[in-house]
């Protein structure tokens, strides 16, 4: 069994990423693997742009993971997307100062981050909940951020660039409900890109991870594998444990099962484990045991697809409660007559 298409996330701040750079057998080890990298676009500095250029003088193709400042909500989402086609403009301007080559631009899909991190706080009242209540009513900014993200898409496109959406699994339910309840109350944007890769990181959803991996991974054009570590901080919403050498193995082996690309979240944790030296002589193709409780993961998305297409059609629900109230008058008023 021959190694899969291997990419690697990178998240890392400017003078850590020149420091992870620093050493000749990272880039030696990504040219090797044949590997893409998808370099987190957190500032548009110099630092950034010289490893950049490291990398394309190496043959080392990288992905331009679009992300937004931290007060403009990091991740692209239903409320930034005025931001996030500004941030492609300036991405472009510097993309040409330095004459940087890139084989795809990264277009992450998740909640604002500053909505995470609310969500930890200790109040009767938490704001997080008190906007998503109010955002269950907003269908008209799902579609304008639907619209103006395609037209982004377009621009890329045109621009001569393939282009991969990080999302959610979860956004595939949403779709065979044929709902936005999802996007509305977390901000997703459900995208028609190149390749979309899903968030399969089985840290995350231990002890079910790699089931729900194995049920999701088909439905991928490629699975994102994690966490081995890194990442931003979200103190009391992202604080796991990153996977064990033994757990990625696993996940990686079930990816090349389903015959699929993988996507690595992250480099810098592979580095610091020691991962990333070991993938140059991993056995791609022994045993590993295919995770069970799959027909309780497919009832369980079955039923999430079933609650989603509801409340997107609360009618369907008033419709029901007021046929039982009149099936149970009836029934009273039967047993009266009786």
């Amino acid at each position: 069994m021959s190694q899969p298409k291997l990419s690697f996330f990178c998240e890392l701040p400017g003078d850590e990423l020149s420091k992870l750079f620093d050493s000749r057998f990272v880039i030696d080890d990504l040219h090797d693997l044949n590997a893409t990298l998808c370099l987190g676009i957190l500032d548009l500095s110099k630092a950034r742009a010289n490893v950049v250029q490291r990398l394309n003088k190496a043959g080392v193709p990288v992905i331009a993971w679009l992300l937004l400042p931290e007060d403009e909500g990091y991740w692209f989402n239903t409320n930034n997307y005025k931001e996030a086609a500004a941030r492609y403009i300036t991405f472009k301007a510097w993309t040409k100062e330095y004459n940087l080559q890139w084989a795809g631009i990264g277009l992450d899909i998740e909640p604002d981050i500053n909505n995470m991190r609310s969500a930890s706080e200790k109040k009767k009242i938490n704001p997080l909940f008190t906007q998503m209540f109010r955002n269950t009513t907003n269908k008209k900014q799902v579609r304008y951020a639907q619209r103006a993200y395609q037209a982004l898409i377009d621009l890329i496109h045109v621009d001569g660039y393939e282009i991969e959406s990080y999302q959610i699994p979860l956004i595939l339910e949403e779709r065979k409900a044929k709902a936005t309840i999802l996007q509305r109350t977390m901000g997703l944007v459900d995208l028609d890109v190149d390749r979309e890769v899903l968030m399969l990181y089985s840290s995350f959803l231990r002890p079910h991870g790699s089931a729900i991996l194995w049920n999701y991974a088909p439905e991928a054009d490629s699975v994102g594998v994690g966490s081995t570590g890194g990442g931003v901080d979200i103190e009391g919403v992202i604080d796991i444990e990153p996977l064990t050498w033994e757990e990625f193995s696993r996940d990686l082996r079930l990816c090349v099962m389903q015959n699929k690309p993988i996507h690595i979240f992250s480099m810098e944790g592979c580095v610091e484990q020691g991962f990333l030296s070991k993938l140059n002589t991993f056995t791609w193709d022994d045993p590993t045991d295919v995770p069970g409780t799959g027909v309780g993961i497919r009832v369980a998305r079955t039923g999430i697809a079933s609650i989603l297409w509801a409340l997107e059609r609360p009618w369907v629900i008033l419709l029901t409660l007021a046929s039982i109230i009149s099936l149970g008058f009836l029934f009273k008023q039967s047993e009266k007559r009786s």
